[in-house]
């Protein structure tokens, strides 16, 4: 096992304000319908499609919901620039929460009185969770956990490193 990236893309509960528009937080069980018909979810940096970390099918992201929220844990592919940025921006914490692209199946909405509305998401579509800088959501997590065989993941940067024509 190499190095990897875990933490909560979603915590239910918590409150954010999109767009200056409304409030909104995330219902225990919004993810656990489209968890359980198994989407193939990738993660990405920063919401880009061109910067792939990992995906469920492949078996390189891992996601489940518990009390909390929406947990994941990502193997970390070092041989990419994409696995060394992201090892490098959430192991300096420089990078330190998620958020997820998604479609709403079902929500609830609640009168603010003197306060915006919020909106209580239910049920979601899961398509992707990404690590970035600036999270709606403040609350979710990213920390890095290393790999008990260091000696492992160092041999696979080298080759990596060999592979781009770099000295080691």
């Amino acid at each position: 096992m190499g190095d990897s990236i875990s933490g909560y893309a979603a915590r239910f509960g918590d409150e954010t304000v999109i767009a200056g528009e409304f409030r909104e937080k995330l219902a225990p069980g919004a993810f656990a319908r489209t968890l359980r018909e198994k989407p193939d979810v990738v993660m990405l940096l920063d919401h880009d499609s061109g910067r792939v970390l990992g995906r469920t099918s492949a078996g390189t992201l891992a996601l489940r919901e518990d009390r909390i929220g929406l947990w994941f844990n990502l193997d970390v592919d070092t041989s990419t620039p994409e696995g060394q940025t992201a090892l490098g921006t959430v192991g300096r914490q420089d990078i330190k929460g998620c958020s997820f692209g998604f479609r709403v199946r079902a929500e609830e909405w609640q009168d603010g009185g003197d306060r915006l509305p919020l909106r209580i998401i239910t049920d979601v579509d899961l398509h992707e969770i990404t690590l970035t800088a600036f999270p709606a959501y403040p609350t979710t997590s990213a920390s890095l956990t290393r790999s008990n065989n260091n000696n492992a993941a160092r041999r696979r940067a080298e080759a990596a490193m060999r592979q781009r024509g770099l000295s080691c």
